[in-house]
Parts: structure tokens; C-alpha cells; sequence
């Protein structure tokens, strides 16, 4: 369907100049483990952000958990901060279902009640399940359902889109 992907980084400075001018000096930003973590630093070090970054890892969150079992790479969530009242930018790396980014904001509630979230994603690919829908999206492609998109970090930190 699609040669190639444009560049990762590509993707994230373009989110970047589209989040700037909406964040104020107090969000926090939360990458979702693990390519939305890997997406989350590199936003927060292009917008010279002063908060800490947070980082969430849903696996005891998704609704599928039953189905699919528990990823072998458990990681543990880092929310160095307060969430209450906070405004949130909530970062991942594919929106496909919404599931993910639902499981993301129930375990944020479970941590406070923040006063907004905000999502954005590297890329938006459709296929939503869920009335859920990014703020920023770095790329909107539709993609077909028997394919995905993964996002890869490389030995020297390098981030790769893929299709497959």
C-alpha cells in the first residue's frame, strides 16, 4: 500500500510545532511504554519542557488483558508529579483502536484527577473502536485492518516507522 513511511523524527518535530503553541509552562507530558515513551522524551526535550516526564505502562489496564495475557516486559509507570488538576498530554506512538490510550486514562485516574487531557500520537492509522480521537497527530493514513504499523528504536536511538 505505502513504499515508505516518512521519517520518525520528521513526525515528532511536526507534532512538536503543533503542540507548542497550546502548552503552557505547568503540563505534564505521559508517554504510554513503550514506543509512546520513546516519542514523549523526544517531545518533551524539543519543547524544552521544566516538568518531569511521566511515563505509563497499561498492560494491568487493557480490557484484553484476560485474552491476550500479560506482555512479557511488565514495565513500572513513572509519574514523578501530582496529576491533580494538572493539564495532561497523553503520547502514543499508533492510534488504532483507542483502547490503549482508554486503558492510559484509566490508570492517570487512578494517580488523580487531572484537569485536562490531551492526546497526541505519532500516527493516527483509523480503525477506532472507541470514541477516542488525537488532538495532534503527527500522521492520519488509513491502514488496513490486516496490517500495522510499529514503531522501532534502534541500537543508536535512531526511531523507525514501519509498515507490516
Amino acid at each position: 500500500m505505502h513504499a515508505s513511511l516518512p521519517e520518525a523524527d520528521t513526525l515528532i518535530a511536526r507534532l512538536a510545532d503543533a503542540i507548542a503553541p497550546t502548552l503552557t509552562a505547568d503540563t505534564l507530558i505521559v508517554g504510554i511504554h513503550t514506543g509512546g515513551a520513546w516519542v514523549a522524551g523526544r517531545l518533551h526535550a524539543l519543547l524544552h519542557c521544566t516538568t518531569p516526564l511521566g511515563t505509563l505502562d497499561i498492560s494491568f489496564y487493557r480490557d484484553d488483558f484476560s485474552r491476550i495475557g500479560l506482555h512479557p516486559q511488565v514495565k513500572p509507570s513513572n509519574l514523578p508529579f501530582d496529576l491533580e488538576e494538572r493539564a495532561i498530554l497523553l503520547v502514543d506512538d499508533v492510534l488504532h483502536s483507542g483502547r490503549t490510550v482508554r486503558a492510559a486514562m484509566n490508570e492517570l485516574f487512578d494517580y488523580g484527577r487531572p484537569a485536562s487531557i490531551r492526546l497526541a500520537v505519532l500516527v493516527d492509522r483509523g480503525g477506532h473502536e472507541l470514541p477516542i480521537r488525537p488532538d495532534f497527530a503527527g500522521l492520519t493514513l488509513a491502514v488496513p485492518s490486516h496490517q500495522n504499523i510499529n514503531l522501532s528504536r534502534l541500537d543508536d536511538g535512531h526511531l523507525t516507522l514501519s509498515l507490516a
